[in-house]
């Protein structure tokens, strides 16, 4: 009898090897480095001026490390410095209501977001999926809106806002952004029409109507585009600064880039006090910077997979 011969699987090795260095890999890092370095520039030389002493900045402008190192600046945010403190520092010795303007912005950017997304999300549902009377002519009507500068609105918006009553109001800075916006309604327009129409016909199936499908079928197929607009609409509200700066001239109304820009003009002692600006812009960026790292790359995908290059 033959012995049957065992044979062993051949096992394949792969050999990670390393790409040599060739002129112009050593170029492209160069130049990717020098972009990363002009970039990123800006955001340590703010932090740089809010670690300096306002009274020691101007002898040492250009400087690359903070001028008399010392944390007064961020005190003088957070409303931890006396007045006499601040001006020892250099500060103005104004004072910025840092909590009650961070409570501000996060109460506007966060109904924009929700109503934006909500709204944005039933109109753009009901011209991908509905059919109706004159749907493809009143979708572009609707899209020549993104051809149209803001500033164009911004007196009809005062106006309206005047006569209801909402001047020096949170409600008037977020009301003309609720309903929607038309980039918004693209947005999830484009990923709306992605979605094979079996599964909206399998819902009708089992007796689902418009509204139903909408909400158990197409918002959980959307959570990526969702999460996507809404940080990118998020960024937008918290950054927006000529709207409410026309509406809110109250501390109880204003959000915290017009409190900024208020803290900016105070100079009591002739010059503006640098570092706590500094300081206090850092902060306020410092939610945004966090959501975007986290989801950062969620946006980068959803806005591929949607079709917009």
């Amino acid at each position: 009898m033959a012995q049957a011969v065992e044979t062993k699987p051949e096992v394949e090795i792969n050999v990670m090897t390393k790409k040599p260095l060739t002129y112009g890999r050593v170029l492209s890092l160069l130049m990717l480095a020098a972009v990363i370095t002009i970039t990123l520039f800006p955001f340590y030389w703010m932090l740089r001026t809010a670690l300096s002493n306002g009274k020691s900045l101007a002898a040492h402008s250009g400087s690359l490390f903070p001028a008399d190192f010392t944390f007064g600046a961020f005190k003088r945010v957070f409303g931890a410095a006396s007045v006499a403190e601040a001006q020892a520092e250099g500060g103005s010795g104004a004072a910025i209501n840092f909590w009650l303007f961070l409570r501000n912005s996060l109460i506007v950017s966060t109904a924009i977001t929700v109503g934006t997304v909500f709204f944005s999300a039933m109109a753009a549902y009901a011209f991908a999926r509905m059919k109706w009377p004159g749907r493809e002519f009143v979708f572009s009507m609707f899209l020549a809106a993104l051809m149209i500068p803001g500033i164009f609105t911004m007196m009809p918006n005062f106006l309206l806002i005047r006569d209801l009553g909402l001047i020096n109001t949170l409600t008037g800075i977020i009301l003309p952004f609720l309903l929607g916006s038309p980039f918004a309604v693209f947005f999830l327009r484009q990923f709306f029409l992605g979605i094979s129409p079996e599964i909206e016909e399998a819902a009708k199936l089992d007796g689902a109507g418009h509204i139903r499908t909408f909400f158990s079928v197409i918002l959980p197929l959307s959570e990526a585009p969702l999460v996507t607009l809404s940080i990118l609409t998020y960024i937008g509200s918290w950054n927006e600064y000529f709207w409410p700066l026309l509406v809110a001239t109250d501390d109880s109304s204003r959000v915290l880039t017009v409190a900024l820009g208020v803290f900016r003009s105070q100079t009591p002692q002739g010059s503006p006090d640098w570092p706590g600006l500094m300081a206090a812009t850092l902060v306020a960026a410092l939610p945004i910077t966090i959501l975007f790292a986290i989801f950062g790359k969620k946006v980068v995908n959803s806005i591929q997979f949607s079709g917009i290059k």
